[in-house]
């Protein structure tokens, strides 16, 4: 879809080609000459559109990539058919081969996934690049202390070329950072794995950990305009997204009425009430009802009622002049990541990762 597409949507996501290249320009501007950036694609690259976002950034100097399952890989590898590509999710079983042969590189958590692994490999007659997981204190996936064994095992399977090993940090606090980055070692000279890749920094751990660059830095959040707090160049971090919806109606409620499903909350004064086409279903939180705000015509309107499937309804009794068609800004401009999530109680990455597939991206 195009900006010229515009008058037939009834709400869309414009993304900034600039903002995305400038805050790519800033994470690289972070790292070492050594060290490769690998910028992170899941969750749809964080709902701005893994295809068109990948290939803006492969045109643009990015050979390594990663995603969190194989559909993802797949998609990507569609775009991309000459880029690196890690699938940091374990893989349980189908599509295995297909992964092998598109050369995915593939995440290894346990002796069980690298035997599965293999066996793909051999009867498609290639070799799996994988890359090791290591549980350092996260626990989610991964081999932990006291699994040398099992990893020389695995380091030694036929089939298996063990490009890379990785750790993730749970950022609970320094002291809690620093004891899993000795794990990671620990771990590393016990099993004698001395891979070519070693990676554990996302964009939090760049920004506060430099000396743990090692070979490579997956980038994820920072590039979508989610600084990290505490970044001291927090606002060198652009926003990346503008999520828009048109004014449909819009009416005098008198007092006294309740708006929508919202019964508990009647209406003090006589309210001119817009309705915008968008709703829970588009990706608009539930949770900012009665608590959220939009911008129509530069001006700050509450939402009031709870957010529909489809709809939502604001107070514009103090804005002039709101006909249908107009645009409400519900992220954006002067609404920032962080206000919009707090107030409707998210983590500042998921605020962008549940919009929609029905909402139309715009690329600017």
């Amino acid at each position: 879809m195009t900006i010229h597409d515009l008058p037939r949507a009834r709400c869309w996501l414009e993304v900034s080609t600039k903002a995305l290249l400038h805050n790519l320009g800033v994470a690289r501007s972070l790292l070492r000459p050594q060290t490769e950036l690998i910028a992170v694609l899941k969750a749809d690259a964080y709902g701005l559109g893994i295809k068109p976002v990948g290939r803006l950034f492969w045109q643009n100097g990015v050979t390594r990539f990663a995603v969190a399952c194989l559909e993802e890989a797949f998609l990507l590898r569609e775009a991309l058919p000459e880029a690196w590509i890690l699938c940091m999710g374990e893989t349980l079983g189908g599509a295995l081969k297909e992964a092998v042969q598109a050369e995915i590189r593939l995440t290894v958590g346990s002796v069980e996934s690298a035997e599965r692994i293999a066996k793909a490999a051999r009867e498609c007659g290639k070799t799996a690049f994988v890359h090791i997981k290591i549980d350092t204190g996260l626990h989610r996936i991964g081999f932990g202390e006291g699994d040398a064994a099992l990893l020389r095992e695995v380091s030694q399977m036929a089939s298996l070329n063990v490009e890379g090993a990785y750790t993730h940090l749970a950022l609970h606090n320094r002291e809690s950072d620093v004891a899993q980055h000795e794990a990671l070692q620990k771990v590393l000279r016990e099993s004698g794995l001395q891979p070519p890749m070693v990676h554990m920094l996302d964009s939090i751990g760049l920004t506060r950990y430099p000396d743990w660059q090692y070979s490579a830095v997956r980038v994820g959040a920072m590039l979508y305009g989610n600084s990290p707090r505490g970044f001291e160049r927090m606002d060198e971090v652009w926003p990346t997204v503008r999520f828009v919806a048109r004014v449909s109606r819009a009416a005098w409620v008198k007092a006294g009425d309740c708006v929508g499903y919202d019964d508990d909350h009647p209406l003090a004064r006589d309210t001119r009430v817009a309705t915008l086409s968008v709703g829970y279903a588009d990706g608009y939180p539930r949770s900012l009802s009665d608590v959220g705000e939009v911008e129509i015509n530069g001006q700050r309107a509450k939402n009031i009622g709870l957010i529909c499937m489809d709809q939502m309804m604001v107070d514009v009794t103090d804005i002039p002049n709101v006909q249908p068609g107009q645009e409400a800004v519900l992220l954006g401009d002067g609404i920032g990541l962080t206000e919009y999530a707090a107030l409707g109680h998210l983590n500042r990455n998921e605020c962008t990762v549940v919009i929609g597939k029905r909402v139309p991206r715009i690329y600017l």
